[in-house]
């Protein structure tokens, strides 16, 4: 009776399971990617050093000014008719236009630019790294995810054999061919295994709100990934050289490029610093002209009499600002130095990771390749102690043993085969062989 409850639950949970969105991989790994709040800033700061780079660019322009006034004077002033100075009001107004140009700025409107493409290429690195460490972790949670599953369907499996056995052992108790006792070990079996299921189920359903919560997805209780088997991969990376492993990630990985393009940064804002010591040659050409509308004179030819230029080049040379050009100076040689001790520890970090993930990797294959045996061996053990059993050849106590290990073999290849999985598909992310999303 309790294996037609245990399948009929399990029926109607699968139909309710098939109604909802099963989301694969590749869909998870895009979403994360599209509502992850930290990208979204990261994909902000790209906006904003574009707006950099259009302001380094307008830096070569000239600057133009217009401008205006209108004014009134009451009091002594000159009668422009008669020449001599009378009490009156006067109105007027003025125009002006000024042009300015750079000429030679100590070439830092070029390094400048020079800077503005560096920081545009900064921030497509930093984007580019966080996606990619955003998709690692997402394929993590999935195959956590994966292997929960797993590992309920093995508790599944085994609650229902145990069941199965319990009505066999009911029977026999029936007909004499067992004592009590021997019932009663299986009853406490069959409960420790619900114990397990509930552990299982619970371990299951933490891993889909962990995975659900990363993707921002509020119906928790409605998210379920796609009913797909991780496929176990071939070590063939395996075989090659660590070292060979390592300078393939130094030439593609985004936070190597990134601790790269900051150290240049690093080198343009010292030549920018440097540029400010230099001296600076302007040219500049302003206009103006003036209007009194007490004159009988028309507007137009007001502004053709009184209208005056002035144009020319201006030198400046920088004596004494308070230290703040060689302060400025030092400051970004020390700049220098602090972005190349972070770039070697970006290498350095990346090289001990890759080593720790060789060995992870080599590790985790050879504790697979053992789990199988494991499984393969525990296997045999079972069918041959249940045959016993039986047969009235082994005890209630020896077969529930055997039946414990069978399953904890199961239970642990399940565990080295997703840790196996994941490690490897870390080594081939470094070497840039396959993408987590395949």
């Amino acid at each position: 009776m309790k294996s037609i409850i245990f399948t009929a639950i399990i029926i109607l949970y699968s139909v309710e399971l098939s109604a909802q969105k099963k989301w694969t991989l590749n869909e998870c790994i895009e979403r994360a990617i599209n509502k992850n709040i930290s990208i979204k800033q990261s994909k902000a700061d790209l906006k904003s050093t574009s707006l950099n780079k259009t302001t380094a660019i307008a830096n070569f322009l000239p600057s133009i000014n217009l401008g205006s006034s209108h004014s009134w004077n009451i009091g002594l002033n000159q009668n422009i008719t008669t020449g001599l100075l009378e009490n009156m009001t006067t109105t007027s107004a003025s125009l002006n236009a000024n042009v300015g140009i750079d000429l030679f700025n100590g070439l830092q409107n070029i390094q400048q630019l020079y800077r503005a493409n560096l920081s545009i290429l900064a921030s497509q690195y930093q984007l580019a790294d966080m996606t990619e460490n955003i998709s690692l972790l997402v394929a993590n949670s999935y195959l956590q995810i994966l292997f929960n599953r797993e590992s309920l369907g093995v508790q599944y499996s085994q609650l229902t054999i145990a069941n199965e056995e319990l009505i066999i052992a009911q029977e026999r108790l029936k007909t004499g061919i067992i004592p009590k006792g021997d019932v009663l070990e299986i009853e406490a079996n069959v409960a420790t295994i619900e114990q397990n299921v509930v552990v299982a189920e619970n371990n299951y359903q933490l891993s889909k709100i962990s995975l659900a919560q990363l993707l921002l997805i509020s119906e928790i209780d409605n998210f379920e990934i796609a009913q797909e088997t991780a496929i176990t991969p071939k070590p063939t990376i395996l075989n090659t050289n660590v070292s060979t492993i390592y300078l393939t990630a130094l030439s593609k990985r985004n936070d190597i490029k990134l601790a790269e393009t900051n150290l240049k940064i690093a080198k343009k804002d010292l030549a920018i610093s440097k540029g400010s010591i230099l001296p600076k040659i302007s040219g500049y050409y302003s206009y103006s002209s003036r209007i009194l509308f007490d004159n009988p004179s028309s507007i137009s030819n007001q502004l053709d009499v009184n209208a005056g230029e002035n144009f020319g080049v201006q030198l400046s040379i920088p004596i004494f600002n308070g230290m703040a050009n060689n302060t400025n100076i030092k400051r970004s040689k020390i700049n220098i130095q602090k972005s190349n001790y972070a770039l070697e520890q970006v290498k350095l970090d990346l090289r001990n990771t890759i080593n720790q993930a060789y060995n992870d990797a080599k590790g985790s294959l050879k504790a697979y390749q053992a789990a199988e045996k494991t499984v393969a061996a525990r296997k045999l053990a079972y069918e041959y102690a249940k045959e016993r059993f039986d047969n009235g050849g082994m005890n209630t106590f020896n077969f529930l043993q055997a039946g414990q290990r069978n399953e904890a073999a199961q239970s642990e290849m399940i565990k080295t085969k997703y840790n196996y999985i994941f490690k490897l598909k870390v080594l081939e992310f470094y070497f840039g062989e396959a993408s987590l999303q395949n």
